[in-house]
């Protein structure tokens, strides 16, 4: 749905979409939000762009991006970025923990980059160290860029508490604030800001203002940003954004509120931590990683994880994704995840279908 050019546009869409902003700033602990972008792997694209761009301490366009954040994403933001110069420097993981540690970061002391990528959740699922790694960050005159769950942020620290100063930006895919799974799409990307950085922000901005009788109103803002105007000097050539998908976000989050987002958010949890349970119960099968975990996971199997889940379909049950492909030094790995739709009988019947095809 495209949002309009002219700042005096429908108050109705311009209302829902401040309130759009103002609820995600408020998860992401952030000043400013814009009105969405298109997915959370472009998010994830604009905000690197968007952080060489602001990074007044650093004259470097590398980007040190974590092996732990979404393939997916990795991919998405080096097809975007590349041909604007900026270079994607990946950095390891624990092979224990499945996260990224602070002294993964070394190699790199000392040296000019621009910003570095923070996921939380990371991909495994593993909660990250994100105050050492946003404190390393600043401390090397890096931006801390955050990509998170939205859902988990319900229960974990916000971007903007972390560390010392807290992360610049925050983005993500706001798939999972009630969007329907559809082969995959259509969904949003979110990006949020600290005030200072807004300038630089790319996307539609919706602002609150009062008219020349004093009535409160919504206008199109800052729009000296964008490329309708600047042209080839604008923050983005991004020129829509998601404006169905967030009206239904923010349908969603006022009907649950902050308590109601917050049981969701227990509740994956929840499920994901009896899933584990029962799944390790199996000979052979055992979790991967060592750390803290939201509502994914990744399973050591005894056998091919390919074969396991082909068979797991058999039984009506699609198993988790064979991380293989990506991460082969997995082995027979398989990422699994249970969420806030599941109940006790459907964690039972993954456990007995996994016994039975292992």
């Amino acid at each position: 749905a495209y949002t309009p050019y002219q700042p005096e546009a429908s108050q109705g869409t311009l209302q829902v979409l401040y309130e759009y902003q103002s609820m995600m700033a408020g998860l992401t602990g952030l000043a400013v939000s814009n009105a969405s972008l298109y997915d959370g792997a472009s998010a994830l694209a604009e905000a690197l762009l968007m952080a060489v761009r602001a990074n007044r301490k650093s004259k470097s366009k590398r980007i040190l991006i974590p092996r732990t954040l979404h393939p997916l994403y990795r991919r998405a933001a080096h097809a975007i970025i590349h041909n604007q110069g900026l270079e994607l420097l990946e950095v390891p993981y624990d092979p224990a923990g499945g996260h990224t540690p602070v002294e993964a970061l070394a190699p790199w002391a000392g040296q000019d980059i621009a910003a570095l990528v923070i996921a939380q959740p990371n991909f495994f699922g593993v909660l990250e160290d994100v105050d050492a790694l946003t404190d390393w960050a600043h401390q090397h005159n890096a931006l801390a860029v955050a990509v998170v769950n939205p859902t988990a942020l319900a229960v974990l620290k916000p971007p903007g508490q972390w560390g010392a100063r807290g992360a610049d930006i925050a983005c993500g895919d706001g798939q999972p604030l009630g969007a329907p799974l559809s082969s995959g799409g259509p969904y949003f990307g979110f990006l949020c800001c600290r005030q200072d950085l807004v300038r630089q922000m790319p996307g539609r901005l919706v602002g609150r203002t009062v008219d020349l009788d004093g009535k409160p109103g919504f206008t199109l803002t800052l729009q000296a940003r964008e490329q309708h105007i600047r042209r080839s000097k604008a923050t983005s050539n991004i020129c829509t954004n998601q404006g169905l998908m967030v009206t239904a976000a923010t349908l969603y989050l006022t009907l649950l509120g902050p308590h109601g987002l917050e049981q969701v958010a227990a509740r994956c949890h929840a499920n994901t931590r009896a899933l584990l349970e029962q799944l390790s119960a199996i000979p052979g099968v055992s979790p991967l990683f060592n750390r803290p975990l939201f509502h994914e996971a990744v399973l050591k199997l005894p056998r091919s994880a390919g074969a396991v889940l082909e068979a797991l379909r058999t039984h009506g049950i699609l198993g988790g994704l064979d991380l293989s492909g990506d991460y082969p030094e997995l082995g027979d790995a398989v990422l699994i995840c249970a969420t806030e739709t599941k109940d006790a009988a459907d964690l039972r019947a993954y456990a007995t279908a996994l016994a039975a095809v292992v």
